[in-house]
């Protein structure tokens, strides 16, 4: 997480003083993330992974807000990135990973960046998820995604297993 995926995800990028993290799950990368900012906001749907992480990390400079991603409880232009690591394929529906990336749009100001990745699909992948929520995204489609819910300047990386997207926010 911390020498490969972080890396190849935020290179050459500034999420801003005060970044949302988008389902952080047990905070693997809001332990990297919060080093890089003032304030890191984390929005986690599963009640008892935020009340960890918030034990956790609460005394630092992380705020952790139990809450669902497709209805973000927070204003308007509120953040100044945002990040998703490795967890849009734990959203039921692509209809509701399409409403995450219109919210993430929604919070963070204008000319900032959304940034994450998340896994592709494989037999392993699956094996692992057996019993769990799994929609994989097709990386070749999620650029237009991205376009549709807002952004610009999209970019996505391959890698065999993953892959890292990025996108802006239109600054005016």
């Amino acid at each position: 997480m911390r020498q490969d995926l972080l890396p190849w995800a935020l290179e050459g990028l500034d999420l801003g003083a005060n970044p949302l993290e988008i389902g952080p799950g047990p905070g693997l990368t809001t332990e990297v993330l919060r080093t890089r900012c003032t304030q890191l906001t984390c929005l986690e749907i599963d009640p008892d992974l935020a009340a960890a992480l918030k034990a956790r990390l609460g005394s630092q400079n992380v705020t952790v807000q139990h809450g669902d991603a497709t209805a973000m409880p927070f204003p308007d232009n509120a953040f100044s990135g945002a990040a998703s690591f490795t967890m849009l394929h734990h959203v039921p529906s692509p209809q509701l990973q399409d409403k995450l990336l219109q919210e993430a749009c929604r919070v963070i100001r204008p000319g900032a960046w959304l940034v994450g990745s998340d896994s592709r699909t494989s037999l392993l992948f699956r094996l692992l998820h057996l019993g769990d929520t799994m929609v994989v995204s097709d990386p070749n489609a999620f650029p237009n995604r991205l376009r549709a819910a807002g952004f610009e300047e999209v970019a996505i990386s391959l890698s065999p297993g993953s892959f890292a997207f990025r996108a802006r926010k239109p600054a005016a």
